[in-house]
């Protein structure tokens, strides 16, 4: 099984699984079903989860009916606990976005909620994230999850995300991340094994390090990263099946 999962997250785009995948990753969960793990997404328990990664593959990633990983459940858990969207009306922007959240946000009549992506086969739109085509200070919250790291100019991307919201809103952008380093990237490299060697994926351009956060207050926000698995605690680790060293990167337009 993992050198199955390996192979498919290699080498089949996620475009692709998330097209085909979702009605046999119901039927797994079927078979998988338990009290040992909790999706707070989909609400639903198993015994275990199923495997999951590109470079190294991780157990109990992959929650079958809503297809949320480890970093989609530790956001839900934060939007719930720390964040109003739930509860007040909020005009929403979600790029790139995730299977296990779409119809989540589509149902509640308090968001207004658009989506956008280059190539996503959910997304309501087809955008450039370097030319956002919405006013200035148009919502009110913001999503954009491991994106930046594809986009050869970010700073650009993570201005226009500043420019159309609102004063006082605020948005997640999640980016694959070794808090131990420094952000490294070299544009002359377009070798896609070289790539996938250095930066984790073969459209990836770059790996974000600790300074990640530097690149988003040149923009204008605020930068707050909250380690949020970690103070969840161990019982609720283990529960959801989270990466401890998981952490939110919180902006706000103030």
């Amino acid at each position: 099984m993992k050198h199955i999962i390996k192979f498919i997250t290699r080498f089949v785009s996620r475009q692709t699984m998330q097209r085909f995948a979702i009605f046999f990753l119901r039927i797994i969960g079927f078979f998988m079903r338990g009290k040992k793990i909790t999706d707070p997404i989909s609400g639903k328990s198993y015994r275990k989860l199923l495997p999951y990664g590109r470079q190294e593959v991780r157990k109990n990633a992959l929650a079958p009916h809503s297809a949320s990983l480890e970093r989609h459940r530790v956001i839900w858990l934060y939007l719930q606990a720390e964040t109003t969207i739930f509860r007040e009306p909020t005009k929403f922007l979600h790029i790139a976005p995730e299977y296990c959240f779409l119809k989540k946000f589509k149902k509640m009549p308090n968001i207004d909620y658009i989506t956008g992506d280059w190539d996503s086969p959910w997304a309501d739109m087809k955008l450039d994230v370097r030319a956002l085509p919405f006013d200035d200070n148009t919502f009110d919250a913001a999503m954009c999850n491991h994106v930046f790291e594809h986009v050869d100019d970010d700073r650009l991307a993570m201005s226009e995300f500043y420019r159309v919201l609102k004063p006082g809103g605020w948005a997640i952008f999640q980016v694959p991340i070794r808090w131990d380093k420094t952000t490294f990237e070299d544009p002359s490299i377009t070798d896609p094994r070289e790539r996938e060697r250095l930066f984790g994926q073969s459209d990836h351009v770059r790996y974000y390090g600790a300074d990640y956060s530097d690149r988003l207050k040149e923009a204008g926000f605020k930068v707050t990263i909250e380690d949020y698995a970690s103070k969840l605690g161990d019982e609720k680790i283990k529960k959801y099946a989270l990466l401890r060293d998981e952490k939110i990167v919180f902006c706000e337009k103030l």
